[in-house]
């Protein structure tokens, strides 16, 4: 088997791990951080190689945060690993702050990684791809309307590296965040109709 052959084969089982991690996700199953963080863990060599040095920072975060989720979800002596919001001021603050390391990052990696692709449009998805990724582990509702903005976005940077197959992935991404946001929304408004 030679290195492109060998390649699309480690694509493929991350986008069958990343599948399984998204849909139990939804489902706010525990077991959906193991399968994040080997998804996570093929997706830093396979950015890495792609010249997307952000993405792949990026995916060794998500699996730091694929143990971390998994610790935090693990705590049933919590009430933090129930569906909740995040507040208008929060999310504003969690915006500029993204804006700011966003354009950070993307500056550092056309200073350090010279032949990085695109580093602006790479930062972009991993400085919200990370911020979204916390969000979810703290079971915040909006992280969804992250992940269908940057999930659309990433169709199109994956496709302008030929990662066909993770584009594909991204389609699927988009579709199911969509469907993670409301899932999540009414198991949220559910339990507020349950506490009163």
């Amino acid at each position: 088997m030679d290195i492109t052959e060998y390649m699309v084969v480690i694509e493929w089982i991350a986008v069958a791990t990343g599948l399984l991690f998204i849909v139990l996700m939804i489902m706010e199953n525990i077991w959906t951080w193991i399968f994040g963080i080997i998804s996570s863990a093929l997706f830093v060599y396979i950015m890495y190689q792609n010249q997307l040095y952000s993405e792949s920072l990026l995916y060794v975060i998500y699996v730091l945060i694929g143990i971390y989720g998994w610790y935090k979800w693990s705590d049933k002596s919590s009430d933090t690993i129930k569906i909740r919001t995040a507040s208008k001021d929060t999310l504003m603050v969690i915006i500029g702050l993204g804006i700011v390391l966003t354009f950070a990052l993307g500056t550092l990696m056309k200073q350090l990684m010279t032949d990085s692709f695109s580093p602006y449009c790479d930062a972009f998805s991993s400085v919200f791809g990370l911020i979204a990724s916390y969000m979810e582990a703290q079971k915040w509702v909006s992280a969804w309307l992250f992940w269908i903005v940057i999930n659309a976005f990433s169709i199109w940077l994956y496709l302008s590296r030929e990662l066909n197959v993770s584009s594909i992935l991204m389609i699927v991404y988009f579709v199911l965040s969509i469907a993670g946001f409301f899932a999540w929304r009414r198991s949220y408004h559910m339990s507020l109709r349950t506490q009163s």
